[in-house]
This record gives C-alpha cells, structure tokens and sequence, in this order.
C-alpha cells in the first residue's frame, strides 16, 4: 500500500490534468498544492478516488503510476 496525492495545479500539464502521485514518486514531496487521497493498493483506485473528490481530470503520474496514466 502506498499514501497518494492528487496535485491541485494544473499549470505544469499541458492536458490540464491533475495528477496523482504515488509516495514513493520524485515529485511526491515537491508537492506543494496538493489534496491528499491516503492509502491505496494502487493507482486505479487512487486516480478514482481524485476524480470522485472534485478533480474530474485526474491521470496518474507517468513515472509513478503509469498504468494509470492516459497520455
């Protein structure tokens, strides 16, 4: 199990998504402006949660959560 996060800026993704990291992610702790998820098995459930909270545009993180990651 791994804690997530959906960040909340949408300025550093051109699609204007907000992604979701994972804790052990290099971008997990720069994370300034961000929403916590908690604890999850994996990104799927991680990723939906984001999108069931408000962020209807969240993908997982290319590098962390790359199954979830759409493109």
């Amino acid at each position: 199990m791994k804690y997530y996060r959906v960040n909340k800026n949408t300025f550093a993704n051109p699609n204007g998504d907000n992604e979701v990291h994972a804790s052990d992610c290099v971008h997990y702790n720069q994370l300034t402006n961000f929403q916590p998820l908690g604890e999850h098995a994996s990104c799927v459930t991680a990723v939906a949660m984001a999108k069931r909270i408000g962020y209807p545009n969240a993908d997982g993180c290319a590098k962390c959560c790359p199954l979830c990651h759409k493109g």
